[in-house]
């Protein structure tokens, strides 16, 4: 038997508050899914989740016996989350799946722990543990966590035409926790699903997409992927771009400590193309942030290593620096492996990027000395003529190399303004 009552999160008081809380008095409650997962495969825990006998409004009702929070985060699938010492425990009563279209699910209630069970997705996430700390196994998850594999539990095909997002869930937990090759019957039923991955809405797959982009080395999921045409898919600009830049970009991360960046590994698999950009952003519905990172990255020159440190500055002013900073670490990426390799040019070029790298992180843009109120101040009425002056104005700054003060910069506007 498999036991985690001795695991700090398994301890924590308010984990062990709800367990005593939700069992007994005929009900049964387990810790099931990611915590269970993570703990078994000895690395971090976060969220907890809850699967319990207990209909929702019975929990609703245990939880105000003893003043706890409950939150109906979604009561028509049987979750309440839980609020104990500030941390939210999703907690789902035991269901079954009554009507699937491969998007959305109409469940039942009162289903038992096998039947619970089968209803998931993969085998490594349908672990439950009990009140004593005892791993319960009802799909051969145990095994397929010793292995690291990735698997759907009972038939592919139809685990998968339940909801086709556990297309993309296959391979981000391939990323995550799989090694060797894909399960032989989940990469085909996946391959064979592929064309099914359109009718989901944006924001699932680019969900998905993102956490499998943010794995420690998303190279052999993406790999697999691309094999069996999930891929081009889900992002038909890789198709003749590809994954080739992954596996540098994996090794620079590890060599130089940067951090596992999943817009940056975007960025690697695509073309530098605004427009295609710009489309890639609007049909994943990226956020405003993502987007604009995206936009900056795919418009950001690419510094030569012969650029003056005057001229970079003035790069990193006119596109910012976060677009420069990912175009760099691609290149500095690209050429490692060369330089390693003991070739004299890449070891100059990649000392080079290295420097301007160091520098475009450290840069903070200066701020242009004067605004349009300024102009207005000047006595230019207000219209097109106020962006046009202030614009000569900016200009005129970046070619000091942003020495001109603000004195000098005002009385400029009077002769621009004669013009």
């Amino acid at each position: 038997m498999t036991n985690l009552s001795d695991q700090a999160w398994f301890q924590a008081p308010g984990l062990t508050r709800l367990m005593t809380l939700l069992n007994g008095g005929g009900a049964e409650t387990r810790v099931v899914g990611g915590a269970v997962r993570n703990s078994l495969l000895g690395l971090a825990v976060g969220d907890i989740d809850l699967a319990t006998t207990l209909l929702p409004a019975e929990v609703i009702g245990r939880a105000a016996a003893k003043q706890i929070k409950a939150v109906p985060t979604g009561i028509e699938h049987g979750t309440v989350t839980l609020v104990v010492d500030g941390q939210g425990y999703e907690v789902t009563t035991l269901r079954r799946d009554v009507a699937t279209d491969g998007r959305h699910a109409e469940v039942a209630f009162g289903a038992g722990w096998q039947e619970d069970a089968e209803r998931r997705d993969l085998t490594i996430n349908a672990l439950y543990v009990g009140l004593d700390g005892e791993v319960v196994d009802l799909v051969g998850g145990l095994g397929d966590i010793e292995t690291r594999t990735v698997r759907f539990i009972g038939d592919a095909e139809q685990r998968i035409a339940e909801d086709y997002l556990r297309v993309l869930r296959f391979f981000r937990f391939f990323a995550h926790y799989g090694r060797g090759r894909p399960d032989v019957a989940g990469l085909k039923a996946s391959a064979r699903a592929r064309t099914q991955l359109h009718t989901l809405s944006a924001e699932r797959v680019w969900s998905e997409m993102k956490k499998l982009l943010a794995a420690p080395d998303p190279g052999r999921a993406l790999l697999w992927m691309r094999q069996s045409g999930v891929l081009t898919e889900v992002l038909p600009e890789t198709e003749k771009w590809g994954i080739d830049a992954i596996p540098g970009l994996i090794a620079a991360e590890q060599a130089l400590g940067w951090a596992p960046d999943a817009l940056l590994r975007l960025s690697a698999i695509t073309p530098k193309d605004p427009a295609r950009l710009v489309g890639l952003a609007e049909r994943l519905k990226l956020s405003n942030a993502e987007a604009i990172a995206l936009d900056r990255f795919a418009r950001a020159p690419k510094p030569q290593e012969t650029v003056t440190d005057v001229a970079f500055d003035r790069d990193l002013y006119r596109y910012g620096k976060e677009g420069i900073v990912g175009v760099l670490k691609l290149e500095l990426a690209s050429v490692r492996g060369q330089a390693e390799g003991g070739d004299a040019k890449a070891m100059a070029r990649s000392a080079r990027l290295s420097s301007l790298l160091k520098r475009a992180e450290g840069f903070e843009r200066p701020v242009l000395p004067v605004k349009g109120s300024d102009v207005l101040a000047a006595g230019i009425p207000a219209g097109p003529k106020i962006g046009q002056i202030l614009g000569t104005l900016e200009e005129g700054w970046i070619a000091s190399n942003f020495t001109l003060d603000r004195e000098r910069l005002l009385a400029r506007i009077a002769d621009l303004a004669a013009k």
